[in-house]
């Protein structure tokens, strides 16, 4: 969520706030006449308030003026009748500008936050800048299948049974693809709190709206979450969105920072407006695994903190042995709430192309001003923090690249060494 107060100073040198806030909705590619509205709202109910306060001071007066007449025995009436007048007026012009607040506050939460300036502009991803490659992608002397052709002649992936019994986009896994996708999160959670340092944390596989709206999940996406009917509960789309509002309506001691998450989570998203997109195999599912990052920072150290995380999402691949190169989201490719993001891919040899496995985002204090959660530094007012999160990695998708890198000519797929201890010395799948 942005902040009005800044939106609203004024610059001494070069373009205000404002300006570079409105030309980089611009750049997203937003609708820049919202954040118009929104100012023009603001001013009235400023004005309304003034003029609330005036009207309450001329009361105050008034009121005075009633007792004094009163004390001399004098008729007051006329002075009683003009005070209930403004007594009126105040009410309605409280009530106004409550509205208007109340309109400021829900445009606010629908428009999009500000890119960092390190963000290329660009409309869409084939603007996105490639900023490192590792590996080379790998190629076969015969034609690479898909996973989820490697999944049924494997007999361990069951996607018919999964439609009768739930419907499209699900999965059942069986064998040796269910233990490999809990040898992968088991994986990526010892690697990243034993090496990197994160806390272990397994959150609630369901929240309530208000954490959804601290996330930036909602109102705009509300269509892409699962809500479970008669109540306040929502199915999670990631373990961001609990991990993150862990801290809601707290104030952090800044000796504390960072804080550091790594947090298993289901996931469970709609897939709305993505008809026609992956339906086959487990790219675009409607429930998947997830290991989450999520760090909460101090300002200053936000964007060296994104750097790092992403190295740590990488690092799950490079022990994999997967190819992959790291792409910089250009601004009309960035997700709602991010200053900056990088984009992961993985190479499928089966697709002949790298897609997505992870992204990693910085969103700056865009979270946290919609969570409230803040930090004081010694003897100092408190101060929002800086929150970033990135998945290391999507389970499934992992699975996926496995099973596609590793594949041979004769339908059985081998497994990275990284993994074998996890899946009882297995080295293969036939």
């Amino acid at each position: 969520m942005i902040d009005i107060k800044l939106l609203e100073k004024k610059a001494e040198n070069g373009p205000s706030y404002f300006d570079e806030y409105k030309q980089g909705l611009i750049n997203r590619g937003g609708n820049s006449e919202i954040l118009d509205q929104i100012m023009d709202l603001n001013k009235k109910r400023k004005e309304m308030i003034a003029q609330a306060e005036s009207a309450k001071a001329n009361q105050n007066k008034l009121s005075g003026e009633i007792g004094k007449l009163k004390r001399e025995g004098k008729d007051a009436s006329a002075l009683l009748s003009e005070v209930d007048a403004i007594k009126g007026q105040v009410k309605e012009l409280e009530l106004k500008a409550a509205e208007a607040d109340q309109e400021v506050t829900n445009l606010a939460l629908v428009i999009p936050n500000k890119p960092h300036s390190s963000v290329p502009v660009g409309s869409s991803a084939d603007e996105n800048k490639e900023i490192k490659v590792f590996g080379t992608p790998t190629k076969f002397s015969f034609k690479a299948k898909e996973h989820w052709e490697l999944g049924e002649s494997l007999n361990i992936i069951d996607f018919e049974r999964a439609g009768k019994t739930t419907g499209t986009r699900f999965a059942f896994l069986k064998g040796a693809a269910a233990q490999m996708e809990r040898a992968l999160i088991q994986f990526m959670m010892d690697l990243h709190s034993m090496k990197h340092g994160y806390t272990e944390m397994i959150p609630p596989f369901m929240v309530n709206s208000n954490s959804l709206l601290g996330t930036g999940n909602f109102p705009k996406f509300k269509e892409d979450v699962f809500h479970l009917e008669g109540s306040d509960l929502y199915l999670i789309p990631t373990a961001e969105v609990p991990v993150t509002n862990y801290y809601n309506s707290e104030i952090l001691d800044e000796k504390d920072l960072p804080q550091s998450f790594c947090a298993y989570s289901p996931c469970f998203r709609s897939e709305a407006g993505s008809a026609g997109r992956d339906t086959k195999g487990l790219i675009r599912q409607h429930q998947f695994d997830k290991v989450e990052l999520m760090t909460f920072c101090h300002p200053d150290k936000s964007h060296e903190t994104h750097e790092a995380l992403t190295s740590h999402a990488e690092q799950v691949l490079m022990n994999l042995e997967l190819p992959f190169r790291r792409m910089l989201l250009c601004t009309g490719d960035m997700g709602f709430g991010s200053a900056k993001t990088y984009d992961l891919e993985v190479w499928l040899p089966g697709q002949n192309a790298y897609r997505e496995i992870s992204s990693c985002s910085n969103f700056e204090d865009f979270q946290a001003r919609r969570a409230n959660i803040r930090f004081r530094t010694a003897g100092g007012k408190p101060q929002f923090v800086h929150t970033l999160n990135g998945s290391a990695l999507a389970v499934g998708r992992t699975l996926v690249a496995i099973l596609e890198n590793y594949q041979r000519e004769d339908g059985s797929v081998a497994i990275p060494k990284a993994l074998q201890s996890y899946m009882g010395g297995r080295t293969e799948i036939r």
